[in-house]
C-alpha cells in the first residue's frame, strides 16, 4: 500500500514517520514498516507475472492468453522495511532514508524478492538519491489496498538531484534534474525490417522536472512539469542507426481536498507527450508514426485522470472509493496489439480494531483497450491483513 510512510519534502521541514521534525529539533532514528497479507480471488486472469496487483495494461485482450479464468494468489509481497534518522547539525539538520518492500518488479515480477523504494539524503535545500518524482504527487494515491493503485496517475520514484526553496509557508517550488528511462515502440516497422526489433531507448541527458505546491487549510494543489529528451538507437544497425530523439514532456495537476475532519477527495489529471515511463500503468514513451514507406518516430500523446474519495464512517472504520483512467493517442505505425485505454474502478472497507493494525476487503475491476478495439477485462476481490511497527512507538 503505497499511502503509508510517504514523505513531504520541504525547506527546513522534514517527514519522518507521522511527526515533523525542523532542524532545530533532537537527534532521531526509526526503524519501521509492517508486515502485509493479500488474499486474491481473480475471477478473470492477467499476467502471472503480475497476478498480486491489478494493472489494467497487463489483462489480456483474447481470451486464454494465460489460461482459463479464475486464481488464487496469497502474497506479502507489499510488507515493508525502513530506516530513517534526523541528524541536528550546526550547518542544518540531516535527513536520511532507505525503505524497502519485497514486491519484484522487472526481471524479478511475480517473485517476494527486495524492491528498493526510497534511498535518499536532504540537507538544507538539496536532496539526492531515489525517492518520490518531482512530477508525481504522492498525496494523491487513495486509501487502497491493492498494491499498483489506480492506472492514471503519475506514480516514479526516480534516482534524483533536486533544490527545494519556499516563498511562503503554505507555498513551495522545487526543481531537479530525474534519471531519464523510456520505452520505444518500433511497431509494424519490425514486419518490413526485423532489425528493428532491436531498436532501443536512448537516453543523453537526465529528465527535467519542476514542482510548485499551494497548501491550505482545506487541502493543496500542486502543479508539477517536465521536459524530456527521448532518444532511441538500433543495435546492430550501420552506426546504430535508426537513430534520433524527440522531444517529450507534460503537466501533471492534482489536489487533495479535505471534506471534513478526515475525508479527503483526490484529484489528479495529467496529459503529455513521451510521459508514459512516469504514468503508473499503460503507455509507450516513443513509437513509429508515418507510413511504412516514410516512417518517423513519435512521443506518443498520453491523457491520464483519477478521481477517488476516502471517507471514515468512525474511529474503526473507513471506505475509498473511485475511478482511475489512461488513454493513449497510439502513433500510426503502432500495431492493433498496441496498449490505448485503461480503465480502473475499486471500493473497500476497512476495520482498525486497535493501534497499527488494520483488515479489510477491497472490490477491483479493470479493462483494457487495444489499438485494433479489443477489449480485456477483470473482476477480483482482494482481503488484506497489516501489522505495522515503529521505534518511535
Amino acid at each position: 500500500m503505497k499511502v503509508a510512510l510517504l514523505s513531504l519534502l520541504f525547506l527546513g521541514t522534514l517527514t519522518i514517520g507521522t511527526s515533523m521534525v525542523r532542524a532545530d529539533d533532537e537527534r532521531k532514528f526509526e526503524v519501521y514498516g509492517f508486515a502485509h497479507f493479500d488474499y486474491i480471488q481473480d475471477f478473470n486472469r492477467v499476467d502471472p507475472a503480475w497476478a498480486a496487483t491489478l494493472r489494467p495494461s497487463k489483462i489480456p485482450t483474447a481470451d486464454g492468453t494465460f489460461g482459463s479464468d479464475g486464481q488464487a494468489i496469497l502474497s506479502a509481497r507489499q510488507s515493508r522495511l525502513g530506516v530513517q534518522a534526523n541528524l541536528p547539525t550546526d550547518m542544518g539538520a540531516v535527513f536520511t532514508k532507505f525503505e524497502f518492500d519485497m514486491f519484484g518488479v522487472g526481471v524479478d515480477a511475480g517473485q517476494t524478492t527486495i524492491r528498493l523504494r526510497h534511498a535518499y539524503g536532504q540537507w538544507g535545500h538539496w536532496l539526492a538519491g531515489q525517492t518520490n518524482s518531482l512530477f508525481m504527487d504522492g498525496d494523491v494515491f487513495p486509501n487502497t489496498v491493492d498494491y499498483w493503485g489506480p492506472c492514471g496517475m503519475v506514480f516514479l520514484r526516480n534516482p534524483q538531484l533536486r533544490f527545494t526553496t519556499s516563498s511562503s509557508d503554505s507555498r513551495t517550488f522545487a526543481l531537479a534534474i530525474e534519471h531519464p528511462s523510456n520505452d520505444v515502440d518500433a511497431g509494424e516497422l519490425r514486419n518490413v525490417d526485423p532489425s528493428l526489433a532491436n531498436t532501443v531507448s536512448q537516453s543523453k541527458v537526465p529528465d527535467v522536472t519542476a514542482q510548485v505546491r499551494f497548501g491550505q487549510s482545506w487541502g493543496h494543489v500542486q502543479i508539477a512539469g517536465i521536459v524530456r529528451k527521448l532518444g532511441y538507437e538500433t543495435i546492430g544497425g550501420p552506426n546504430s542507426a535508426p537513430k534520433g530523439s524527440k522531444l517529450g514532456g507534460g503537466v501533471d495537476v492534482t489536489s487533495n481536498v479535505k471534506m471534513g475532519e478526515k475525508d479527503v477527495l483526490h484529484l489528479g489529471v495529467v496529459a503529455g507527450k513521451g510521459i508514459a515511463n512516469y504514468m503508473n500503468d499503460g503507455g509507450t514513451d516513443l513509437a513509429a508514426d508515418g507510413t511504412l514507406t516514410r516512417p518517423e518516430a513519435a512521443a506518443v500523446p498520453l491523457l491520464g485522470m483519477i478521481a477517488y474519495f476516502d471517507h471514515y464512517w468512525s474511529e474503526r472504520f473507513s471506505s475509498s472509493i473511485g475511478y482511475s483512467r489512461t488513454e493513449v493517442d497510439n502513433a500510426d505505425l503502432q500495431t492493433d496489439a498496441a496498449f490505448r485505454t485503461g480503465q480502473y474502478a475499486s471500493g473497500n472497507l476497512l476495520y482498525y480494531p486497535t493501534k497499527n493494525v488494520f483488515m479489510g476487503g477491497e472490490v477491483l475491476w479493470g479493462q483494457r483497450e487495444d489499438n485494433g478495439g479489443d477489449t480485456g477485462e477483470d473482476w477480483r476481490f482482494q482481503f488484506s491483513v497489516h501489522y505495522g511497527f515503529s521505534a518511535l512507538d
